[in-house]
């Protein structure tokens, strides 16, 4: 009999463990959406209408042998997923690939790829009419953000508040933040550290409205566009009791160093649900998915020797647009724009299409 694998969310981490298990077990893939959302170029997406049809692939040609359910998981426990259809899969393995949710444009929150890209529209459009726009969160999605706006509109105003006393969180050398900083004043984006609005915009977020909101510090602005640009959120309320000991407070899953859910076998977790002490970031999900991935196969053949996960050391690679950007890794310290740009200037496009089973053929 060959095992079956349920991966629950189509994402990084959960396309990335189903394809390396195609050929070893009869993989189902849950995920609602219709396409994979390439969301690392989501912001860009939202400035430039060219990128807006890119980011969503379909799923077609991701598995041979496996299977996509394209249905929500409302139930999961260690032998079973019970699908919002009513359906239920049963599991010899069960892979958690929901990711967290975070504020649009950073992440798409429609599930069917003709509405996204219709919003996705709407937000450009209401981008180029606004000439000030009003970022919430100097973290990587609020300064990526106003990268991709500035590199678009370069005429626009952009002000970024945050209560942070520095930009970005994580370990980072001081270099990194010095040409983040020099690269932001290059193209004139306001920063205002150390403080917060007084209240939120009375406007909803990424539509045309002129607004002046003041600062806790005494700083007015007015914009006529806002986004916030911060704000995880967790969804792991599928899980079944037995599996519910392993959610912290923060909803997060605690993981073995195998990536297994603490007290199960054959749950296994990977990317931004896991607990995992490392930054958020679709390459760490990627690198989850190989090692589960690895471990499952090793229990599908019969053996008891399973590799371990080490969570990654900080590192970023942070565009300001096509052309600009500042990364960071232990290996190579600190990059400017024009490595940042050679290394995220297509914003990796190309390695998700070869993923997916949509690059061209020679």
């Amino acid at each position: 009999m060959v095992p079956t694998v349920v991966v629950v969310g189509g994402g990084y981490g959960g396309i990335t463990v189903a394809k390396a298990l195609d050929d070893v077990a009869d993989v189902v893939l849950v995920e609602p959406r219709d396409t994979f959302v390439h969301t690392v170029a989501a912001l860009r997406a939202a400035v430039d209408p060219d990128w807006a049809d890119r980011i969503f692939l379909p799923y077609d040609r991701l598995l041979t042998r496996g299977r996509v359910r394209h249905d929500r998981a409302v139930r999961v426990s260690a032998n079973a997923v019970e699908l919002g259809s009513g359906e239920v899969v049963g599991a010899d393995y069960v892979v958690l690939a929901t990711g967290t949710a975070y504020p649009y444009p950073a992440k798409i929150d429609v599930e069917d790829s003709a509405g996204a890209r219709s919003k996705l529209g709407a937000t450009h459009h209401a981008l180029g009419q606004a000439r000030r726009v009003l970022l919430l969160g100097a973290g990587p999605v609020g300064l990526e953000f106003a990268g991709e706006i500035k590199s678009m509109w370069p005429e626009k105003t952009v002000t970024v508040v945050d209560p942070g006393t520095d930009l970005v969180s994580g370990r980072f050398p001081d270099e990194f933040r010095s040409i983040l900083r020099t690269q932001l004043d290059q193209l004139g984006v306001e920063v205002l550290l150390g403080t917060s609005l007084r209240e939120l915009p009375r406007s909803e977020p990424g539509r045309a409205a002129t607004v002046t909101v003041t600062t806790e510090s005494g700083v007015e602005i007015t914009a006529d566009i806002w986004f916030p640009c911060h704000g995880v959120r967790v969804d792991s309320g599928y899980l079944a009791d037995e599996l519910r000991v392993a959610q912290r407070p923060d909803n997060l899953l605690a993981v073995t160093s195998e990536l297994r859910l603490h007290g199960q076998d054959t749950v296994f977790a990977v990317g931004d649900i896991t607990a995992v002490p490392e930054l958020k970031m679709a390459r760490a999900a990627q690198r989850h998915a190989e090692v589960v991935a690895a471990n499952i196969r090793t229990l599908i053949g019969g053996g008891i020797d399973m590799i371990t996960y080490r969570p990654a050391a900080d590192a970023i690679v942070l565009p300001l647009g096509p052309k600009g950007g500042v990364s960071y890794a232990p290996e190579v310290g600190v990059l400017d724009a024009g490595p940042t740009s050679d290394i995220k200037g297509d914003l990796f496009i190309d390695n998700y299409l070869e993923l997916l089973g949509l690059a061209a053929t020679p």
